[in-house]
């Protein structure tokens, strides 16, 4: 399970007791919000795309949007998500747990600049019903985000 991925590998830092798991399902912004008790946009919602035959995963606050013409400009491809099939086996997380942490060898994380607005954001710990409260650079550091990138819009 894709959870014990995620707690193996915070382990490692310490920060395995961290990691809430929910008595209810967090696999959206809305229900992960109101699971945690937070502002949706305070939820870091993790997105898989296809670029040049690999995942690559940009993580956004919950109120976000992906803007295309932003994102081209940044990857020098057309926004394509993952299908859940395709997020589960090039990942290694399924939709509504996918997260940047404990992921397949090869997919690059990035982090979107909505994010910075906050002092903590919850992003899944790769299961629909699992979160981590992170600082900023917290979440820099696990990560381990090729960088930052502004493809956002709408917050």
């Amino acid at each position: 399970m894709a959870i014990e991925r995620v707690k193996t590998y915070f382990r490692q830092y310490g920060m395995e007791e961290k990691i809430r798991e929910l008595d209810m399902s967090s696999a959206t912004v809305e229900l992960a919000a109101a699971a945690l008790s937070c502002e949706p946009a305070r939820i870091a919602k993790t997105l898989s795309f296809m670029v040049d035959g690999h995942a690559l995963l940009v993580v956004a606050a919950g109120d976000v949007k992906i803007d295309n013409r932003k994102y081209k400009e940044q990857f020098g491809v057309k926004a394509k998500m993952l299908s859940p099939e395709e997020a589960e086996s090039l990942v290694g997380h399924a939709v509504g747990g996918v997260c940047p942490f404990a992921v397949n060898e090869g997919v690059e994380v990035y982090l979107d600049a909505s994010l910075k607005r906050f002092e903590t954001v919850f992003p899944a710990c790769g299961s629909s019903n699992s979160a981590i409260e992170l600082t900023i650079p917290e979440l820099e550091k696990y990560s381990q985000c090729a960088g930052w990138v502004d493809v956002g819009k709408g917050y």
